[in-house]
């Protein structure tokens, strides 16, 4: 009988250990028949791209599509679509489905009736029949150009450039020497002049000569060409063209030719030609943006990023020896038991410990304000750092701004939460009328303002005007995706614990003793944060208002850095000071001082609209202190919030730090 069971618990392990092996067999049949799977699915898979930036390559004598986006003009600041002059119009006319980005930048892509063949010279060929305009076109075309507006086209989804040539020697010498020595600097306009003005007379730029770039890609043999379109220039003319009886044209000799001038007080007869010019290039697609992105100004980047590392190291000093020297020694005598009177006397910030936490008024608003902080700096963040790493890239257009907006409407979340659990830290009851204020406060200034910025571009007939459908859509966003989320975020972050203080809060609120004058002063110390981002921003500036590219995300993020840094550091310096002098009435000072930099931001955007720009009507120079409030207030509560929260800490550090009865 022993040995019967025996036996059977030997068969049993046995049996056991067969089973485990045959499971084990069959694990490593299964995998291996995905493996063989996957490997006979590899000659399926095809590489992709995301939409929009996929090369495209064209064949000899394939259509090279050339659209319209807009007319734009850095006088006026109102963009036009390109039908809103009488340029030759397709009997079809197809726009370009645009995202919220387009819309929101006033682009209306369109089909034009340029015919532009891949490797195909054209010298000289009619657009349409000859136009005449009327009194009212011609006074409308005159008054475009007067307002030195720029046409803007693409190819292959590459915009047109003006190739500018500069001579910076050429003062010096003969005409000899500078035919032989002199050096060009050469640089590219974004779109080209509409026309000119010439001894009060309007001209037109009616001809186009076309250049464009392709670069022949590596062939396999049997294969045929492939071209890439690598750049796309013009050179605007304002000629009056000959017409041939075969309805061809013929442009005249550069010395000889007419202008073709448009009086505003009568008809006038246009011509519009254009010719077709192809070069072949060693730029490769890849590296077809780098004209447009290339900045001539990047030494002046760098000396702003220097700039503001010596303002930071400089602000570090000053910071390391207050804790160093100050706060070790204050927090060494607080601790000690013998002589706590004479200590006491010697600095003030312990005397405080019983009010430091106490909430200040309106806790609501500020934690609504600190919220929406919170909501732009994730959104600043990410979106900066994207396009550091060039998945923003501006072939993809408006995506800057739709990934921007969604980002916003997302980042609601964490904004609710922030403010939530600081509402609760600071004795708040009515977390929904809370959240209600974080989700409205910041985003209903916005909304206003631009609601009222683009009831005057509507008069004025812009391309720029959000249409009525793209507001109710920004609408549905705000309370469908960005109230919710704030909500949610508000919900657990009131639920959870509030932030623990180090020192309990006295009933009866301490007196405040009389501060001296430079105390009281918000802004003082926020001129140290301009200084670390006043080149970048001058170059920020020139890229909203001046339409040109910026793409410098790299620089952008190391100030950012920069920027996030020092305004921890001013704050923590200033809380610092104001405790010292036994003021705790801190909690909005923070708030004000660290966003207090936002005031010379206003003051340079003065400074840049007198001095820089030439706009001297009413609407574009409401156009531009409305945009600029936007900004000056965004760029308040970022700084704000970053201030604020590094003084809290800082706060929490040391009071955590000292012995209290």
């Amino acid at each position: 009988m022993h040995l019967e069971s025996h036996s059977n618990v030997i068969l049993g392990t046995v049996s056991k250990k067969c089973l485990s092996d045959i499971l084990t067999l069959s694990n490593i049949a299964i995998e291996t028949w995905w493996a063989l799977l996957l490997l006979s699915l590899l000659p399926v898979v095809r590489p992709f791209y995301v939409p929009g930036v996929a090369p495209r390559d064209f064949h000899d004598g394939e259509t090279v599509d050339i659209k319209a986006v807009k007319l734009t003009s850095s006088r006026t600041q109102l963009p036009y679509e390109y039908y809103s002059l009488p340029f030759c119009k397709p009997e079809s006319v197809f726009y370009k489905g645009e995202n919220l980005g387009e819309v929101l930048r006033g682009d209306r892509i369109v089909n034009t009736l340029y015919n532009v063949e891949m490797n195909k010279e054209k010298k000289c060929e009619i657009v349409c029949n000859k136009k005449k305009l009327s009194i009212e076109e011609s006074k409308l075309v005159a008054e475009r150009v007067q307002e030195e507006y720029y046409v803007h086209l693409i190819a292959d989804n590459l915009p047109v450039a003006t190739r500018l040539e500069f001579y910076p020697n050429r003062d010096a010498g003969g005409e000899e020497e500078q035919k032989r020595d002199v050096v060009k600097d050469i640089q590219f306009e974004h779109g080209y002049r509409l026309g000119f003005v010439d001894s009060n007379k309007f001209y037109l730029h009616n001809h186009l000569s076309f250049i464009l770039y392709f670069h022949r890609e590596k062939l396999e043999e049997g294969d045929t060409h492939d071209y890439r379109v690598v750049r796309f220039e013009v050179i605007p003319q304002s000629v009056k063209v000959d017409v041939e009886k075969d309805k061809t044209c013929t442009l005249p000799e550069a010395s000889g030719s007419v202008p073709q001038e448009i009086d505003p007080t009568k008809e006038n007869e246009v011509l519009f030609t254009y010719s077709v010019h192809w070069e072949e290039s060693e730029v490769k697609w890849a590296s077809r943006w780098d004209t447009y992105l290339t900045m001539s100004d990047v030494q002046i980047h760098w000396f702003s990023i220097v700039n503001s590392v010596v303002v930071v190291f400089f602000l570090s000093g000053i910071l390391s020896m207050i804790i160093i020297r100050t706060l070790r020694k204050d927090i060494a005598n607080y601790n000690r038991e013998d002589d706590i009177e004479d200590t006491m006397e010697e600095s003030g910030w312990k005397n405080v410990h019983g009010d430091v936490f106490r909430p200040p008024q309106y806790p609501m608003i500020l934690s609504s304000l600190l919220g929406s902080g919170i909501q732009l700096f994730c959104m600043i963040l990410i979106v900066i750092f994207v396009a550091m790493l060039g998945m923003l890239s501006p072939s993809s257009r408006g995506a800057l701004m739709t990934t921007s907006c969604f980002l916003f409407m997302f980042m609601g979340v964490f904004g609710g939460y922030f403010a939530g659990r600081l509402y609760r830290t600071l004795k708040g009851h009515r977390w929904k009328k809370g959240a209600f204020c974080t989700a409205t406060l910041y985003p209903a200034v916005v909304f206003g303002i631009c609601f009222i910025l683009n009831c005057f571009i509507w008069g004025e007939h812009s391309s720029g005007a959000v249409p009525f459908t793209t507001m109710l859509a920004l609408l549905c966003m705000w309370f469908g995706i960005s109230m919710p989320l704030v909500y949610l975020g508000y919900y657990f972050g009131f639920r959870k614990q509030p932030y623990d203080n180090p020192v309990r809060t006295n009933q009866i609120p301490r007196q405040v003793p009389e501060q001296r004058w430079y105390m009281n002063k918000f802004v003082g110390g926020s001129v140290l944060t301009l200084t670390v981002m006043l080149v970048s921003m001058c170059c920020h500036l020139q890229a909203i208002w001046e339409n040109q590219f910026y793409y410098l995300f790299g620089f952008l993020f190391l100030v950012f850095i920069i920027l996030v840094v020092s305004c921890s550091q001013i704050s923590i310096v200033m809380v610092y000071f104001q405790l010292c002098a036994e003021d705790y009435r801190w909690w909005w000072r923070t708030f004000l001082v660290s966003g207090g930099s936002a005031f010379y931001v206003l003051v340079y955007a003065v400074f840049y609209f007198v001095n820089k720009l030439d706009i001297v009507e009413f609407i574009p120079s409401l156009l531009y202190f409305g945009y600029t409030a936007l900004m000056v207030l965004s760029f308040w509560l970022l700084t704000g919030t970053i201030g604020f929260y590094a003084a809290y800490m800082f706060i929490r550090k040391i009071y955590a730090a000292v012995k209290i009865d």
